[in-house]
């Protein structure tokens, strides 16, 4: 465990993240540091890009200890690629509108849980994936997820909540027309035909719906799904095998492990999103940077069910 002398702590914040009671996690943990007589110098985030830029000034920092960063995935994902290759630790404080990765690793929404990680002292090595040059955290979509993510983004005014993708995900389901895709994976010819692609580090997706469900964050491997689909019913049929985790005994879903992906289209237009935000345009090459980051996890904690997400969003 970081004692006080050990050095400082780097308080990353995102001020345009999270609810009041995101926001009171920050603050309460942030507390209970100074309490225990931690140097904490906190900063606030202007752009995604500027978290990386203070994430990298903190690791290269011999007086900094630890880094933590408060905000959803977009800017735990910056803070990631700041860091990227160095040994000093990450802790990730919960404050956006899904936190894909901080329920991956087994952390509440509680201040308890954070300092639970903080005080138990258990590092894990964390994969990140890369996409164009560009470092994602916990998945990629292409296809239905990233016109969803794209409308959320276009009309996006300040916090989100998860009633804001309501009527996204209602207008993509009426209006989307499934791309056509070449999947490559490790050099091999997986797909081709229409559908939509999942590729990341983590098991469950949004609401929990466990999409890679053999995805584990450190083990150096992509976990890449792919679903045939060209209408509505196909996609409600994928839904629901999803949600009873009977997705990939079907013959019209590929699921794969591996270290390297290419995703190519012949359709005129495909979005796609990494970890929340609209992502780069096809086509790309997906690789694994094994290990890239270190980050303190609640000891023994697992990650959270469809059940625990739907009632952190009810409450």
């Amino acid at each position: 465990m970081i004692q006080p002398g050990d050095g400082y702590l780097q308080y990353i914040i995102n001020p345009k993240s999270g609810s009041s009671s995101n926001k009171l996690l920050v603050a309460e943990f942030k507390d209970y540091l100074l309490r225990a007589g931690y140097e904490v110098r906190t900063h606030f985030t202007e752009s995604l890009h500027h978290a990386c830029e203070l994430a990298t000034a903190g690791c290269r920092d011999r007086d900094c200890a630890l880094i933590a960063a408060a905000g959803g995935d977009g800017t735990i994902r910056e803070a990631m690629h700041g860091l990227a290759g160095n040994a000093k630790p990450l802790l990730i404080i919960p404050s956006g509108t899904e936190n894909l990765l901080a329920n991956e690793l087994g952390f509440g929404l509680k201040t308890d849980s954070l300092i639970r990680a903080f005080e138990g002292d258990c590092i894990r090595p964390l994969d990140l994936g890369r996409i164009n040059g560009r470092h994602f955290t916990s998945i990629a979509g292409f296809g239905f997820d990233g016109t969803v993510v794209r409308i959320v983004t276009e009309n996006r005014k300040g916090h989100i909540s998860h009633l804001d993708y309501f009527w996204p995900i209602w207008q993509t389901f009426w209006g989307h027309k499934f791309p056509r895709f070449q999947i490559t994976i490790d050099g091999k010819e997986e797909f081709d035909g229409h559908g939509m692609i999942f590729v990341g580090n983590i098991s469950r997706y949004a609401i929990g719906l466990q999409i890679l469900h053999n995805a584990q964050f450190g083990d150096g491997l992509l976990d890449v799904c792919i679903y045939r689909c060209r209408g509505k019913m196909h996609l409600m049929r994928h839904t629901a095998m999803t949600i009873f985790k009977r997705h990939t005994k079907r013959s019209d879903v590929i699921y794969r492990q591996c270290r390297r992906v290419r995703v190519r289209s012949t359709s005129p237009v495909v979005n796609t999103e990494i970890d929340g935000d609209p992502g780069p345009r096809l086509p790309v090459q997906i690789d694994v940077i094994p290990h890239a980051v270190n980050v303190l996890v609640p000891p023994g904690a697992k990650p959270a069910g469809m059940r625990t997400r739907m009632m952190r969003i009810l409450d």
